[in-house]
């Protein structure tokens, strides 16, 4: 079975389950808890990468020449 195949079912499921309306309803909730993921874990990243710039000079100078 394919990723695409699984996906195809698990839409089918959800919508002989749920029906119609709340399979919707759940695909847009899903759709933007996925989207704040995203926004979070880019932010996060971008907090982690001015830090790591900020202190990269300072390890730099605190270390002994080899």
């Amino acid at each position: 079975m394919g990723f695409g195949t699984e996906i195809v079912f698990a839409l089918m499921l959800g919508f002989l389950v749920l029906g119609p309306k709340r399979l919707h309803t759940m695909l847009l909730d899903a759709a933007r808890a996925k989207a704040k993921f995203v926004e979070a874990s880019r932010g996060f990243k971008s907090q982690l990468a001015a830090e790591l710039e900020t202190e990269s000079p300072a390890a730099k100078t605190d270390c002994p020449d080899a």
